[in-house]
């Protein structure tokens, strides 16, 4: 496993948000590791809006925990 994530600590709110898709981003590579699989599935899930908005979700999630890492950016 590679070292990609040193800190949780933005900036700004939107780099917080930036760093929220990328977490969202790699726990889809960790959870499924073959980028081939990833490629085939994609269609399937890529205009389905119940998945879009879960991936939305998944990133909200994630920005909350940036955001708190970074005391709201008070």
């Amino acid at each position: 496993m590679d070292d990609w994530l040193p800190s949780l600590i933005t900036k700004i709110p939107q780099e917080g948000y930036e760093l929220a898709i990328k977490l969202a981003r790699k726990g889809s590579g960790y959870t499924q590791q073959s980028s081939e699989i990833r490629e085939k599935l994609r269609p399937q899930y890529a205009e389905n809006p119940d998945s879009l908005t879960l991936v939305s979700q998944v990133i909200a999630i994630h920005f909350q925990t940036v955001a708190a890492a970074n005391n709201y950016w008070k």
